[in-house]
């Protein structure tokens, strides 16, 4: 009789470019497929320069949440980050970056509510113009506030963030604050089960 080993660690791939949004696509459906085997952990391992769109990382990011509680995402940084892309890293379970890499995301041009920052000088004109809003930075605005769940977006926005920046908010290097969430949860589920 065979036994099947538990798997340990998939790995995917995601190859940050600056153009290619079919890429993303096919990457998320890829993506889904992967974390519907259930696997104990997945490793994104992110490299290349470029941005990956905000539809696209707002995708990644429900698959990524809907995923099965067992399975960690471990997020990987081989390269400098910007704009949406800093979201997909941020989901990870377990953040890692290269020593050099910096993260970066610019401030958006609508505000919180959706609507265009520059002040309307007529009181009277309500409407928008389909040139006014674009629908791209709209997403772009939902990404920067889940990134603002990680990260004062605020203060950081339009400024390098460095690794030793995200080692004092706790996003690396943190196997203390792991560890410890790791055993909360495992009681807290412990808790539930013998309930």
């Amino acid at each position: 009789m065979k036994t099947k080993s538990p798997q340990r660690l998939s790995r995917f791939q995601l190859i940050i470019s600056p153009y290619g949004n079919f890429y993303y696509i096919e990457r998320i459906r890829k993506l889904e497929a992967v974390l519907a085997r259930k696997p104990r952990a997945v490793q994104i391992d992110m490299v290349g320069i470029g941005e990956i769109p905000a539809d696209s990382a707002l995708l990644m990011r429900s698959v990524l949440m809907n995923r099965s509680p067992k399975t960690r995402i471990v997020t990987n940084a081989r390269s400098s980050l910007q704009g949406a892309s800093v979201l997909v890293w941020l989901l990870g379970d377990r953040r890692l970056i290269r020593n050099d890499a910096r993260l970066f995301f610019r401030r958006s041009t609508l505000s919180e509510n959706g609507e265009a920052t520059d002040v309307w000088k007529d009181s009277e004109a309500k409407l928008w113009e389909s040139d006014d809003i674009d629908p791209e930075e709209a997403d772009y605005a939902k990404v920067l506030q889940a990134i603002n769940e990680f990260l004062p977006v605020r203060e950081l926005a339009g400024r390098l963030i460095h690794l030793p920046v995200l080692r004092q908010v706790g996003l690396v290097e943190n196997e203390k604050v792991d560890g410890f969430l790791a055993s909360a949860f495992a009681k807290a589920e412990q808790t539930m089960a013998a309930r």
